[in-house]
């Protein structure tokens, strides 16, 4: 299997997880998270197949942190609260490895490869799972801490990366 197969099978992977966890979470607006996870991970996937097919390759950078406080704000004005099952942050925690997991391969990579495009998709790619990994972390963090969280102003616990 060569780097943009195994590359695809993670994008694969990673979408197909967070579909899954868009159906067990219980909340609307983590599950939107979720989807827009996965939709994320397909557009890594595609990338990956237009390197291997060495087709022009271009990629915007993802919307999802500006997306997510959106719709926490959208919360945070209906004064809806979030579930904090046990069992959810779980997921949080596992899906968080997952992103580092693939964070470390695609820098490592990055170094590996001689063709600076493609040194540079590797490393913003890298850039965007590191986008995920922050975003639930501030997830976790939000269930963690409900309270803290929503007397803080406007959901910027999440940093521009």
């Amino acid at each position: 299997m060569n780097i943009f197969q195994y590359a695809k099978k993670l994008e694969q992977d990673g979408e197909d997880y967070y579909r899954k966890m868009a159906e067990k979470v219980n909340d609307k607006g983590i599950e939107s998270i979720f989807n827009m996870l996965a939709k994320d991970e397909v557009k890594h996937y595609q990338t990956f197949d237009k390197m291997e097919k060495e087709e022009q390759v271009e990629m915007d950078d993802t919307e999802i942190l500006s997306d997510t406080v959106n719709i926490f704000e959208q919360r945070k004005e209906k004064g809806e609260d979030f579930d904090t099952d046990e069992d959810q942050i779980d997921i949080y925690r596992e899906a968080k490895d997952l992103e580092q997991e693939t964070i470390d391969f695609y820098e490592e990579k990055a170094e590996e490869v001689d063709n600076k495009k493609y040194k540079e998709l590797f490393l913003k790619i890298a850039g965007e799972e590191k986008k995920h990994y922050h975003l639930l972390d501030n997830i976790e963090e939000l269930l963690l801490r409900p309270k803290q969280w929503v007397e803080d102003a406007e959901f910027y616990h999440i940093e521009d990366y």
